[in-house]
């Protein structure tokens, strides 16, 4: 029985703990702190160890079972990338920027996971608005009630 790595998620998954050890190191840089007084750089220490954490479970899922071949008619038959994914995750940025600036936290919310959902051809509508309603409803719970961002929920103009 042949073990067989999937190099894209093992490569992806190195890169993003080389970029969670990044920000570790440049979180020190500030003052860290404590849980009960966070200091200017505990955020992206934290963010930082949660990234290099999420990158060694990818890597280490990149180790598949059994060598198979791939199956026949995967990828698209002219050999040119699919770009619909990345497409539409700069739309979802873009629109949650402008959406944020002048519409407030919930419609941009909604907007960057409803349109950034659309990328992935198996999500159907039904499932991106399932997705962009539960994602806007966590957002208001925690950015605009626990941590209180000066991002209004709705702003009109």
């Amino acid at each position: 029985m042949q073990k067989n790595i999937n190099r894209k998620d093992y490569y992806g998954g190195a890169l993003m703990v080389l970029i969670g050890l990044g920000a570790i190191y440049g979180g020190t840089d500030y003052h860290i702190g404590t849980l009960s007084h966070m200091g200017p750089g505990f955020f992206p220490a934290a963010l930082g160890g949660l990234l290099a954490l999420t990158g060694v479970l990818i890597a280490m899922s990149a180790r598949s079972g059994e060598s198979t071949p791939p199956a026949p008619g995967d990828g698209h038959a002219h050999g040119l990338p699919d770009l619909r994914g990345s497409v539409c995750i700069i739309l979802g940025i873009l629109a949650f920027l402008l959406l944020g600036e002048y519409g407030g936290l919930l419609p941009a919310t909604f907007a960057i996971v409803f349109i950034s959902a659309l990328g992935d051809r198996k999500n159907t509508i039904k499932q991106a608005i399932l997705l962009s309603v539960a994602m806007s409803a966590i957002a208001v719970v925690v950015f605009w009630w626990a941590l209180q961002l000066q991002l209004p929920l709705f702003r009109w103009g």
